[in-house]
């Protein structure tokens, strides 16, 4: 278990549109020698016309990022930045991966030994097939309460609601009038002060070519809801006494010191919960000194959890993040499944570690969508 080290990002004030929040994170010193930028897939989600105004998709793959990266610490440089139309009418699909999520991109000449190369990956599907695919195989003991089914097919398939970016009410006019800080690296992404997403890049030229992708990454459908039933949230102000500023110096210093009170006070009030946790790495790839990883959290109840996918350098520190926050409901399942698998698979003794009844536990089963695990009883 680990956390998620931010250092080297500072947090600038955020700006407001409606629900929507948008807190700017910027480095001082940018990632020179790991670039990313975007791909469009030509062979995009088939889609299914139910009637004139729904649209449903059996896969959403809607862009992939490129890694590139040098082994001496050289600049490496973003290329081929595209950015979508917006086209196709899709509001949310079911998450479904159809193609290897991590792999090396081919055709570009890259020296022998790994020292430098190209990555491709798709931007929060790694972290959602990590969620997905969670104790997968089922139980590992064939207990009488179980059905053949549940012992040979496992939890096959699984499957999760979220919403594309484009559906987020107010996101989209946000993204287009918000300001880019100089040497942003980043932003944080609120909805009526939850918040929705974390997403960070290596390098501000990466950002400015990425920033409208945020409207084709995938959000839960808690996120949609605020954004679409909740009012405005207040912008957060500062105040300098006129009484003990007599100069421009004083004036500036009094105006940094506020700067970095609101950018602590942020981070221990709404980052918190991301920053705080700890979570569980699974590495992914290795590109010379970075490393791409998913990660997990510990599915705790009561607690607000996010998955995710990042990009650390030798030191630990991210250099590319991007979050998913999960439902109340998406918890609890991780919770329950984590439960289980700790104890064997056993219902009586999972349901003893959790302080219920094995009635209770199967009904709980039964509520969380996993009713296809239990053995129906004459």
């Amino acid at each position: 278990m680990s956390r998620l080290d931010l250092s080297g990002l500072d947090v600038r004030p955020g700006q407001v549109w409606g629900a929507v929040r948008l807190v700017p994170l910027v480095r001082a010193e940018p990632v020179t020698d790991l670039r990313l930028h975007r791909e469009l897939y030509e062979d995009g989600p088939e889609t299914v016309r139910a009637d004139s105004q729904t649209s449903c998709t059996s896969s959403y793959i809607p862009h992939g990022f490129v890694a590139d990266w040098t082994g001496d610490g050289s600049p490496a440089a973003a290329y081929g930045s595209q950015l979508s139309d917006g086209g196709g009418p899709v509001v949310c699909a079911p998450l479904h991966f159809p193609r290897k999520l991590a792999q090396r991109r081919r055709g570009k000449g890259r020296p022998a030994g790994g020292s430098a190369g190209t990555l491709r990956f798709l931007p929060l599907h790694l972290a959602l097939d990590g969620y997905l695919a969670l104790h997968f195989g089922g139980p590992s003991v064939v207990w009488e309460e179980w059905t053949r089914r549940a012992v040979y097919d496992g939890l096959s398939p699984r499957a999760e609601r979220a919403y594309r970016g484009e559906a987020v009410p107010g996101l989209d006019d946000a993204l287009r009038v918000f300001e880019i800080h100089p040497g942003q690296c980043g932003v944080l992404l609120y909805v009526a002060d939850a918040l929705a997403a974390a997403f960070v890049v290596p390098h501000p030229d990466d950002y400015r070519a990425l920033h409208a992708s945020l409207l084709q990454d995938l959000y839960g459908e808690l996120m949609y809801q605020y954004a679409l039933y909740g009012g405005p949230v207040a912008e957060f102000t500062t105040r300098i006494a006129a009484e003990y500023v007599t100069s421009l110096a004083q004036l500036r210093s009094a105006a940094e010191r506020r700067q970095q009170e609101w950018a602590a006070q942020h981070a221990e009030l709404m980052a918190g919960e991301l920053l705080d946790e700890s979570y569980e790495v699974r590495e992914v790839y290795r590109m010379g000194r970075f490393r791409l990883a998913r990660f997990l959290p510990p599915f705790a109840l009561h607690r607000t959890q996010h998955i995710g996918e990042v990009i650390t350098d030798g030191k630990g520190r991210t250099v590319y993040l991007k979050t998913f926050r999960l439902s109340d409901k998406q918890v609890r399942r991780g919770h329950v499944l984590h439960r289980l698998a700790a104890h064997d698979w056993h219902p009586g003794r999972t349901a003893e570690a959790m302080g219920i009844t094995g009635e209770e536990l199967a009904r709980r089963i039964g509520r969380l969508g996993f009713e296809g695990l239990l053995k129906r009883r004459p």
